[in-house]
């Protein structure tokens, strides 16, 4: 297979000033690696040199075929110009794989084209080797020649390397939890990649208590050694933001606006130039609140309270949700435009029900946690830790308030232990107290929930059947049709009955109560 090397014209080094060594010239000075064809790239400014090179190189291999083919340039240095008349170079080429063995000289010409070469080369718009050329050293007369080869396969150190620079990440990502659920770790991996090479919005998804603050937190931490920001990480809790104060606190606010001293304000916005901000609970923001906010996040200019300029400040975004952003916009209560300036990056970040092999490991890291800020050691007793695991981890345990409620569940057993030792006795009240306050909670929801559907008659319903009515009236409102919310109510029952028609079972039950589904579905979401 013939060898064919493509590569710039040195207009310094070719010149042969330096050790009198000429790069292009030495391609063709290596018995075990014949040049059967060179292609030499060249500016006509240069045209002189170029003939001169051709001559050198057909007098020391005279088998070689010499092609000097012109490539103006007004800019070597231009990246833009650079890559785009490589890139119509290589796509007009023509290159045979079957007959030719291809490689790029990366020794000539400005770094530009030598990393335009490189990406050509990585994608296989140029389907060829890199090659190296240097001067002969001092115990050798021979010129250098290393071909490099892109497959990172062959360089196992250098891909452990990458690998493991990848998994630290990862780690940072998770707060050094070993995390055992494939979806969360799933999820971190793809979280990785995206802010580690883009800056566009991230939306974090998840019920409250799912980690969505913190996360956001190391995803900055990330950003930061990756060099992808330099300035701040600035928390918005758009719950607040509502009022005539919140124009302020986001924008900024001149003294002359309201002509007292000590009036002026930076504006949130302005604190996070250069850095992340934060959007946290952003589908509590008024549609308002959506409206402004929109522009400044699309145009990075904005109009501080009281002054006639706009000031400019430039920075990332990450927003975080505990309801879906698309059913909001979808009843008119989120701006669609604003959902898709936020929706490129969409991550869900599953409740702790659904990650119950990661609670032993988020025990661990919360002791730690507690150690370092309380000062002392604390640990369990044997059979204490076995309880306390055997009821988190339990299916009936569904942790309401997600890491919320298990931090605080383990910090109070930390501060209550006597000498650093936690007991079952402690753990069986916690578990007790825990239990009493989700039970009371959810009975509180569920009245308030058939409250807005009956009125005075939710009073006459038995407790046992308020349980009941409440998980139907959520089904519906979470479902599209009748019977797509009796199919998730009557799922297990469905294989047991002769007919199998769910939305005449769900009609029946909601007469019994004088509900239908149209009341149901539509009613208002508490």
């Amino acid at each position: 297979m013939k060898n064919v090397v493509i590569g710039f014209l040195g207009t310094q080094l070719d010149m042969g000033k330096k050790r009198r060594w000429r790069p292009t010239v030495s391609l063709v000075e290596h018995a075990d690696f014949p040049v059967e064809r060179l292609e030499i790239l060249y500016d006509m400014n240069f045209n002189r040199l170029a003939q001169q090179v051709k001559r050198s190189i057909e007098e020391v291999s005279p088998h070689t075929e010499v092609m000097l083919r012109n490539l103006d340039l007004k800019n070597p240095w231009d990246f833009q110009e650079v890559y785009g008349k490589l890139f119509d170079f290589a796509r007009a080429y023509g290159f045979d794989e079957h007959r030719e063995r291809y490689h790029v000289h990366l020794t000539t010409g400005s770094h530009v084209a030598q990393i335009c070469w490189f990406l050509l080369t990585e994608s296989r718009h140029v389907p060829a080797r890199l090659l190296q050329t240097g001067p002969p050293r001092e115990d050798d007369a021979r010129p250098k020649l290393d071909i490099i080869d892109l497959d990172l396969s062959r360089y196992n150190a250098l891909q452990q390397r990458f690998d493991k620079l990848a998994r630290e990440y990862g780690d940072q990502l998770k707060g050094g939890i070993e995390t055992r659920n494939d979806t969360y770790n799933a999820l971190i991996d793809r979280i990785e990649l995206v802010a580690g090479n883009s800056d566009e919005p991230i939306l974090l998804l998840g019920e409250t208590g799912t980690g969505k603050s913190e996360l956001a937190e190391r995803i900055y931490n990330l950003k930061l050694d990756r060099r992808r920001v330099k300035g701040r990480l600035v928390h918005v809790n758009c719950a607040t933001l509502n009022g005539g104060d919140a124009v302020a606190m986001l924008f900024g606010q001149q003294r002359g606006y309201t002509g007292q001293a000590g009036s002026e304000r930076r504006g949130l916005l302005r604190e996070a130039d250069g850095g992340i901000l934060f959007l946290d609970e952003v589908d509590e923001l008024g549609l308002s609140e959506q409206s402004i906010i929109l522009h400044a996040i699309e145009t990075g200019r904005f109009y501080p309270l009281g002054s006639d300029h706009e000031v400019s400040s430039r920075f990332q975004i990450i927003a975080g949700a505990n309801r879906d952003l698309r059913t909001l916009a979808s009843q008119g209560r989120f701006r669609p435009d604003l959902l898709s300036r936020l929706n490129m990056w969409r991550f869900e970040l599953p409740p702790l029900r659904e990650r119950r092999e990661d609670i032993e490991a988020n025990l661990l890291h919360e002791l730690a946690r507690a150690e370092k800020e309380l000062g002392n050691q604390v640990g369990f007793n044997a059979d204490a830790r076995n309880r306390y695991l055997k009821f988190a981890t339990s299916p009936a345990t569904q942790w309401p308030g997600n890491f919320r409620d298990f931090r605080g569940s383990v910090r109070r057993l930390c501060i209550l232990s006597p000498r650093g030792r936690i007991t079952k006795a402690m753990v069986e009240t916690e578990i007790e107290n825990l239990q009493r306050d989700w039970n009371s909670a959810s009975a509180d929801s569920d009245l308030q929930l058939v409250e807005a559907l009956l009125g005075e008659k939710a009073g006459e319903i038995d407790p046992f059947d308020m349980v009941q009515l409440a998980l139907v009236i959520r089904t519906c409102r979470q479902s599209s049709s009748l019977s797509q919310a009796g199919r998730a109510l009557y799922a297990k029952s469905r294989d047991k009955r002769r007919v199998q028609n769910d939305a005449d079972r769900l009609r029946k039950y909601l007469s019994k109560f004088g509900l239908d589904w149209s009341m149901t579905a539509s009613a208002e979401t508490t």
